[in-house]
């Protein structure tokens, strides 16, 4: 246990600090390659069906089979690491679980790429936040105004909360790398094929729908630590009205789990977020999440990526406390 703690520590603040830099070898790009490797080998296969009926079946037993091979593929082999590294060598094993951990981790790379945003806005103009928010958003940001790209910026920070941040924390802490691979492996399926449109509405199925039941706590309890978070931040948010937006529109989103974050966000700055959306040339209404006290504005980039942090270091902390509660047990 104590090994568990030390490396899930470790992971926390080097992700705090490293963060993503680009180049380095990092699991969750093989798993990508894996995943489009099979995506694109099974979708050829499916495509040689004869009847429209039978390729949406295929599709979707395919779908699924790739869903089985890249959980069982990308955790056999975490798990057959870091039995290896143990087995040579405490001190090795430890290493390798923290590097782990730390890769499963997104904190800071969710903040260096919204901040991006922020700081493309503010030397650089519009056209050049456009570009740099379509590096993190799936909507199409070519006719966006300026209030139009910070929004965009501020739902990523909030909805990726949780996927990118306290999701894999909470499953790091129960069940090590190994379950932390698995979540992001489901997760990252999700965000390749769980699309609805005519490619990926039937391949996609299993991955969406799995994604879905694998963040339907981890949202919840990222959404009570946005609210939690308030307390620490000072005047600029709100945790009453968090708790009251997120009560209110926590469901206003087709996914049962991206608003919830979302909704505790929209309070806590006291801003109005989601709406109609443009995506892939096809205008689609969504409800709003949020009461518009007042208009979004560019520094609430920043607040956005403060409350992340602040849920992030509550988190933490409790999962600390916990393991040390256990040990005082056991």
């Amino acid at each position: 246990m104590i090994y568990h703690i030390t490396a899930f520590l470790a992971g926390f603040i080097l992700d705090l600090f490293l963060g993503d830099p680009q180049g380095w070898p990092h699991p969750i790009r093989w798993i990508g390659s894996l995943i489009g490797f099979l995506t694109e080998t099974f979708l050829k296969s499916a495509d040689r069906s004869l009847e429209t009926e039978c390729i949406s079946r295929k599709k979707r037993r395919l779908g699924l089979l790739m869903v089985i091979l890249v959980i069982v593929i990308s955790t056999g082999s975490c798990f057959f690491i870091l039995h290896l590294a143990y087995t040579l060598n405490l001190f090795l094993g430890i290493i390798i679980e923290t590097v782990i951990t730390y890769q499963c981790i997104a904190a800071k790379s969710l903040y260096t790429e919204s901040m991006k945003v922020y700081y493309a806005l503010t030397e650089d103009g519009l056209e050049a936040g456009r570009n740099a928010v379509s590096m993190i958003v799936g909507r199409d940001t070519k006719s966006l105004d300026e209030k139009g790209v910070i929004k965009a910026a501020v739902e990523t920070v909030a909805e990726n909360t949780s996927d990118g941040v306290i999701a894999p924390l909470i499953y790091l802490a129960i069940g090590g790398p190994i379950l932390g691979i698995c979540y992001k492996a489901i997760n990252t399926m999700d965000s390749m094929v769980g699309y609805k449109n005519d490619k990926y509405m039937d391949f996609g199925r299993a991955a969406a729908k799995l994604d879905d039941v694998v963040n339907f706590i981890p949202s919840r309890i990222s959404a009570y630590l946005l609210v939690a978070g308030c307390f620490f931040l000072g005047k600029d948010y709100s945790a009453l009205n968090a708790f009251r937006i997120f009560i209110r529109d926590r469901f206003n989103h087709s996914s049962p789990n991206s608003a919830q974050t979302e909704s505790a966000c929209a309070g806590a700055l006291g801003v109005r977020l989601a709406g109609p959306a443009s995506y892939f040339g096809k205008r689609v209404v969504k409800p709003y999440i949020g009461d518009s006290f007042r208009d979004i504005e560019l520094f609430d980039i920043k607040r956005a990526n403060r409350l992340m942090f602040a849920a992030e270091f509550i988190l933490v902390v409790l999962v600390i406390l916990l393991y040390i509660l256990i040990l005082e047990v056991f």
